[in-house]
């Protein structure tokens, strides 16, 4: 979970009056890529129906990917990248028509950087239930019309299977590196716990080895938000006009999860008590720049996002328990065979140091033993998107061999 996108990963700064007027048009009832928007980079991968953890069956799964880098004659240079939870496939790359954001990973995915695409063929998926062209709630379902709420329940598992399904299609038999932060990070060790014969090196960054009932607790008052927005209309509004989407249940939604994203140390240095205008916010109606910080970034987010999905995908977020099934946490990290990094940040609110420490002590192929390798950094769980120089220097060191 995350802001992940470069003009939302920037450190906080207290949002201008110009920024704000540039929302003021009407939203579309979602912010969903939807079949007829301009492709962009997208590449699509068709793969076929899909049986899911929890019951019900997908007919049809398409994931939308982008890619960078060529696939060497052996096919054994490949490296994924899985984004967090309202990431894409666009890691990399302008925005432009089709494509609202610039990409995510810039600094850390292109030639000569951490992850050079002039040694590595990188692929970035946008996970199943997304909504930026991988199936999900906003694609249409065999009757004709949106899944909506009827979309199936998925969980990671079942994400990391389409993933897997994309590998097939994509000729990969095995991954020179999967590597994910946050959400990401629950698909990269689901891979090395699930499937371990199928990469050489894993990454994790700032994820957890479960989601744990006080991040569950917080997620459930983020969907609760979108579903008592009379707009929502239990899912069905894809054929709302503009301005009649679940846009306030959505952006409170997003306001609520920004506030675990960053530390309260950047916040309260960068904002302080300030006030947004020449306005007094305790006597004369005025707003704290924090306040209007929040409300322009919940603004912005519908713009480039779905309500159906984001309550899917916090949904499948709340599903990842790498020990479910496979005895417990300890005994599911025994089955980890590839080199792998785990990286935490220090003042992460969002998915504590803890948890990634639970994870490098359970893995025998740690480089770092059984500690994390840990970011210092004001930047809170959103440290492994703004701490570029940190994240690629670790990053090196899983390349290294």
């Amino acid at each position: 979970m995350d802001w992940q996108t470069p003009e939302d990963t920037v450190p906080s700064r207290i949002v201008t009056d110009a920024e704000v007027r540039s929302l003021i048009g009407r939203p579309h009832a979602t912010g969903a890529w939807r079949d007829g928007d301009p492709v962009a980079d997208r590449l699509f991968a068709d793969l076929g129906p899909l049986d899911l953890e929890f019951g019900g069956r997908l007919p049809h799964v398409r994931l939308a990917y982008e890619t960078w880098g060529e696939l060497s004659p052996a096919r054994d240079n490949a490296v994924l990248i899985t984004h967090a939870l309202t990431g894409d496939s666009h890691a990399r790359g302008a925005a432009g028509p089709g494509q609202p954001t610039a990409g995510w990973w810039e600094q850390i995915v292109g030639p000569g950087l951490a992850v050079d695409t002039d040694r590595w063929f990188v692929v970035v998926p946008n996970m199943l239930g997304g909504c930026q062209g991988s199936t999900g709630p906003a694609s249409f379902a065999p009757d004709g019309r949106e899944w909506g709420a009827r979309f199936p329940s998925v969980s990671v598992r079942d994400q990391v299977a389409a993933q897997a399904l994309l590998a097939d299609a994509l000729g990969v038999e095995r991954w020179a590196a999967i590597i994910g932060g946050s959400m990401g990070g629950m698909h990269a060790l689901e891979w090395a716990v699930g499937l371990p014969d199928r990469l050489e090196r894993v990454a994790i960054l700032a994820s957890p080895p479960v989601t744990t009932a006080d991040q569950i607790a917080l997620n459930s008052v983020q969907l609760e938000a979108i579903r008592m927005d009379p707009a929502w209309h239990g899912g069905s509004y894809y054929d709302a006009v503009d301005g009649d989407g679940p846009h306030r249940g959505l952006a409170l939604a997003r306001r609520m999860a920004l506030l675990q994203y960053r530390s309260s140390t950047e916040l309260n240095d960068r904002f302080g008590r300030r006030w947004q205008s020449d306005i007094d916010p305790l006597a004369d109606g005025g707003r704290f720049a924090i306040s209007s910080y929040l409300d322009f970034h919940g603004n912005k987010f519908t713009r480039r996002f779905d309500a159906n999905s984001y309550i899917t995908l916090v949904d499948a977020m709340n599903s990842h328990d790498i020990g479910r099934g496979r005895g417990s946490v300890e005994e599911a990290l025994t089955r980890v065979t590839a080199r792998t990094l785990v990286v935490g940040i220090d003042s992460d609110r969002l998915f504590p140091l803890d948890g990634q420490r639970r994870i490098a002590a359970g893995i025998s192929t740690n480089i770092d033993g059984d500690d994390a390798a840990v970011i210092v950094s004001d930047f809170g769980h959103d440290g492994f998107l703004i701490e570029f120089d940190a994240v690629s220097t670790h990053l090196a060191r899983i390349f290294a061999t």
